[in-house]
């Protein structure tokens, strides 16, 4: 029996009765972007220099927890590419909070003139693993790649800016920060429209079938 009666004119497939399949996106997708937002209003100079930690907060106590939340979510369930997305995004955030409060507080004894050094080593790190998760995306919806892209773009021109003490390539890496905040944004949405029911949003074919 593939169907179950509930009325004399209507019945519905058993695959309709079923419960939703859990997604950890919900918790991961939506702290990803409060820690963004933090981070680009950051980077393009929504707040003084001197308040550099200013977005530690959100980061800290709302985007590493999400992340990590949603990476042990997805690994109980065996969804082991979003596992992965989301546990080096936990180590991502993390690590940036820990930077800089390790920086503003002296907390690994690292001489003021070696910040910026110290600055442009983790910034590369990630860079390099971001890219590698990029090119790992290829066989995901677009939408995914895309989003990975802005967030390689958007580091580089942070560590451009970094190495160069240009402000304006790290402002250029902050307005990069929202272009992917836009890419995540629509990632929640659609996420959202199939937790609730709906259909999801087109994300577009993978580089790699």
């Amino acid at each position: 029996m593939t169907t179950a009666e509930v009325s004399p004119t209507q019945s519905v497939s058993l695959a309709d009765l079923a419960p939703p399949v859990a997604d950890p996106a919900l918790i991961g997708v939506p702290t990803f972007l409060a820690g963004s937002i933090a981070l680009g209003l950051v980077l393009t100079g929504y707040v003084p220099a001197t308040a550099a930690a200013a977005s530690i907060p959100i980061i800290l106590a709302a985007t590493g927890i999400g992340q990590l939340v949603a990476a042990i979510w997805a690994a109980s369930r065996d969804q082991n590419a979003v596992a992965s997305v989301f546990g080096i995004f936990t180590g991502f955030w993390i690590s940036y909070a820990l930077l800089v409060l390790g920086l503003t507080n002296n907390w690994f004894g690292i001489a003021e003139e070696d910040a910026v050094g110290t600055q442009k080593l983790f910034l590369l790190t990630w860079l390099i693993i971001i890219v590698l998760l990029t090119i790992a995306s290829v066989r995901l919806p677009l939408a995914f790649t895309l989003l990975f892209t802005l967030i390689d773009l958007a580091v580089l021109f942070v560590f451009l800016g970094t190495a160069n003490a240009s402000t304006t390539q790290t402002t250029i890496g902050g307005y990069l920060v929202f272009s992917f905040v836009i890419v995540g944004a629509y990632l929640f949405l659609d996420a959202m429209s199939r937790a609730t029911g709906g259909k999801g949003l087109p994300l577009g074919r993978s580089v790699l079938r």
